[in-house]
């Protein structure tokens, strides 16, 4: 698995495009376009909150949060910056300044769970095991910095277990059909990618769950950090993962 042919799968458009490709899979994709003037009104006027990302970028560097508070009232927010706007055309034009030439992203913005007034979302861990199987290895949460729109551990979010985070979300029962339902999801796209990318090896999915508990797929990361699941207590899931993860780095020298 070279990075030459990884290489482009850093695009989160080629991705978006591929896991579209699935008809199990694409209920489950938030509306997702190119950046520019067009499509940022007609998305900003069906939605009225979407993000705007990098479509080559890793930790959730660059990415915005842009609102439509009213017919005349937007905002947006980058770090922890926020700024308003009275007009379309002035927040626009800002935004532009911001993205510059670079290939950027819309995305339907999805309202996540909270815990403790903090947005969380979920990554789930696909790997291929010694045997050539996938299995869905690590699943962990990843509770947003309370002043970020981000949930990345690189930009102050925190590790936490699933149960935890969808306690006073869902019973125990209900729970644990969403992990399943999350790590059947995960398998698909990592079965259907392999057709495409035969040299994939693992994916992290970063899951987001709205109000109704629907899965949201928010990103595929075909490089995914193993590490994350060292922060759990329990370190059953993170020995796995990375007894998984060696065992890939192995076959691909």
């Amino acid at each position: 698995m070279g990075v030459d042919k990884l290489k482009p799968l850093r695009s989160k458009w080629l991705k978006t495009k591929v896991i579209l490709n699935n008809g199990s899979i694409k209920p489950f994709i938030p509306d997702t376009q190119r950046y520019n003037k067009a499509n940022l009104w007609s998305m900003i006027s069906r939605y009225g909150m979407v993000y705007i990302k990098p479509e080559i970028g890793t930790y959730g560097m660059g990415v915005i949060k842009a609102e439509m508070l009213s017919h005349h009232n937007f905002a947006y927010q980058i770090e922890q910056k926020r700024l308003s706007f009275d007009n379309f055309d002035s927040f626009h034009a800002s935004l532009v300044r911001l993205v510059h030439k670079r290939s950027y992203l819309i995305q339907r913005g999805i309202n996540l769970l909270k815990h403790n007034k903090r947005r969380f979302d979920i990554r789930v861990m696909i790997q291929l095991s010694p045997d050539n199987q996938w299995e869905a290895t690590g699943i962990i949460g990843r509770l947003g910095h309370p002043k970020k729109i981000v949930t990345n551990y690189h930009s102050g979010g925190k590790p936490m277990d699933v149960h935890r985070l969808l306690e006073s979300h869902a019973s125990l029962k209900r729970r644990n059909e969403l992990i399943q339902e999350m790590n059947e999801l995960g398998l698909r796209i990592a079965r259907h990618m392999k057709k495409k990318y035969p040299y994939l090896k693992q994916i992290g999915v970063d899951i987001g769950l709205d109000r109704s508990l629907k899965p949201w797929i928010i990103e595929v990361n075909v490089k995914p950090d193993p590490y994350i699941f060292n922060q759990l207590k329990n370190k059953t899931m993170y020995r796995r993962v990375i007894k998984y993860f060696r065992h890939a780095a192995k076959k691909t020298k």
